[in-house]
C-alpha cells in the first residue's frame, strides 16, 4: 500500500468543498485560543471583579445560544457560504473591539457581541459537509474536521503559550486575523449557495419533529459526560496532587488519539446506532480507569480510551442529526441539535462540583461510566424511534 494511500485513509474521494472548509476551519482553530484568556482579561486588563467576571462570562454563554439558531435560519434562507462569512466577519469585529477596549462596559458590548457572533458558523459548516457528501461518507467527513480542529488545538495551545507572554490583548487581535483569514478562504474558494425562496424556507417545522428532540436529549447527556471530562480531570488531577501541566498532556494526547485513530471510522460498516453503542462503550471504560487512576500514566491510558469513543460519537451525532433534515432545512435541525452544547456547558460544571462535593473523584467518573454504559445499551431504544418502520 502506497503511502498516500495509507494518509488518505477513509478521506479518499470527499469533495474539495469539504477539504476546503476544513482547511478554513483549521486556520480558525488555530487562533481561536482567547476564551480560556476572557476571564483574565476581564480581571487584570478591565479590573472587573471575580463576581463581575462570572456575570459577564455566564452572559456570553447565554448569547451563544441564539448565535447558534440564527446561523441555523441564515444558513437555510441566506446560504451556507454567506452564512459562515458573516459569522467569522462578526467574531472578528467582537475580537478587535475587545482588543481596542479602554474601559470595562466596552469589553463588556464586545464580550456579549462575541457570543451573539460565536457559534453563528457552526450549523452551515456542518450542514455543507453534509450537502456534499453521502450519507456513508459523512461519518468520515465530520471525522475529518474533527481531527483538522484537535491538530489546529494543540498548535492553538502553543501559539497562545508564547503570545500571552506580552499583552493578554495581543491574543484577541490574532484570533480576530484568523477570523479574518478563513472568510477570506471561504468565500473564495467554497462553492456558491443556493439561495432559498422564504416559503422554502419556513415550510420546516423544526421544532415538532420528535425524532430531532430525542436526537437533541440524547446529544445533550453526550455533551455532559464531555464536558465533565473537560472541567472534571483538572479538578481530580488537583485531587489527587499531580503537576496542572499534566491536563496539558491530557488534551495533547486526547487530540493525538482523535487524529491517528481515524480509521477507525471505516474498519466496519457497523452503521450509526452501533457505532454510537461502541463509542459509549469505550467512553464508559475510559471513565472507569479515570475512577481509579492515581498517576499521570493511568491517567493517559483512560485518555485514549474516551478519546476513542469520543471519535465514534461526535462523528456518528453528526451524522444522524444531518440526516434526519430535509434539504433545505438542514442549517436548521443542526443549530438546534448543537444547543446540547449550550445546555451541557451549563450543567457540566454544576454536575461535577455537585459529585466531586459528594462522592469524590471517583464517585464523579463512576456516576459518568454509568451513565455512558446506559446509554450505549439503549441504543437499540433509540433505533425503534429515530429509523421509520419499512413498507
Amino acid at each position: 500500500m502506497s503511502t498516500t494511500s495509507t494518509v488518505a485513509g477513509p478521506w479518499r474521494g470527499l469533495s474539495p468543498a469539504v477539504w476546503i472548509l476544513v482547511a478554513a476551519r483549521a486556520v480558525n482553530r488555530i487562533g481561536a485560543f482567547t476564551l480560556p484568556f476572557l476571564g483574565v482579561v476581564l480581571t487584570v486588563e478591565f479590573g472587573a471583579s471575580l463576581g463581575q467576571t462570572g456575570l459577564i462570562l455566564a452572559v456570553f454563554g447565554a448569547s451563544t445560544i441564539p448565535s447558534r439558531l440564527l446561523g441555523g435560519y441564515l444558513a437555510d434562507r441566506l446560504g451556507r457560504r454567506r452564512t459562515i462569512v458573516l459569522g467569522l466577519t462578526g467574531c472578528a469585529t467582537a475580537q478587535t473591539w475587545i482588543a481596542l477596549s479602554s474601559t470595562l462596559w466596552s469589553a463588556v458590548f464586545a464580550t456579549v457581541l462575541l457570543g451573539l457572533a460565536f457559534e453563528i458558523y457552526e450549523p452551515p459548516s456542518q450542514a455543507t459537509i453534509a450537502d456534499v457528501t453521502e450519507p456513508a461518507d459523512r461519518p468520515a467527513a465530520y471525522g475529518l474536521l474533527g481531527a483538522a480542529m484537535a491538530a489546529a488545538g494543540v498548535l492553538a495551545g502553543l501559539l497562545a503559550a508564547a503570545v500571552s507572554n506580552w499583552d493578554l490583548r495581543w491574543l484577541f487581535a490574532a484570533d480576530a486575523i484568523t477570523c479574518l483569514a478563513c472568510a477570506v478562504l471561504v468565500a473564495l474558494a467554497l462553492p456558491p449557495d443556493v439561495r432559498r425562496e422564504r416559503a422554502e424556507v419556513t415550510r420546516v417545522a423544526v421544532w415538532r419533529d420528535r425524532r430531532l428532540l430525542l436526537l437533541l436529549l440524547s446529544g445533550t447527556v453526550f455533551a455532559t459526560l464531555y464536558m465533565q471530562v473537560i472541567i472534571g480531570l483538572p479538578l481530580t488531577l488537583l485531587e489527587h496532587g499531580l503537576p496542572e501541566s499534566g491536563t496539558g498532556f491530557i488534551l495533547a494526547v486526547s487530540a493525538v488519539t482523535l487524529i491517528l485513530a481515524q480509521r477507525l471510522l471505516r474498519l466496519s460498516q457497523l452503521d450509526d446506532f452501533r457505532s454510537i453503542a461502541i463509542g459509549y462503550g469505550l467512553l464508559a471504560a475510559g471513565l472507569v480507569v479515570t475512577a481509579f487512576a492515581h498517576s499521570l500514566g493511568v491517567f493517559l491510558l483512560a485518555t485514549v480510551l474516551w478519546s476513542l469513543g469520543d471519535l465514534f460519537l461526535l462523528t456518528r451525532y453528526l451524522t444522524q442529526a444531518s440526516g434526519l433534515a430535509p434539504d433545505h432545512g438542514r442549517g436548521r435541525y443542526l443549530a438546534v441539535f448543537g444547543l446540547s452544547w449550550g445546555i451541557a456547558t451549563t450543567i457540566a460544571p454544576l454536575t461535577v462540583t455537585q459529585l466531586l462535593e459528594s462522592f469524590g473523584a471517583e464517585g464523579l467518573w463512576l456516576t459518568s461510566a454509568a451513565v455512558a454504559a446506559a446509554l450505549a445499551l439503549l441504543q437499540p431504544w433509540f433505533r425503534k424511534r429515530l429509523v421509520p418502520a419499512g413498507p
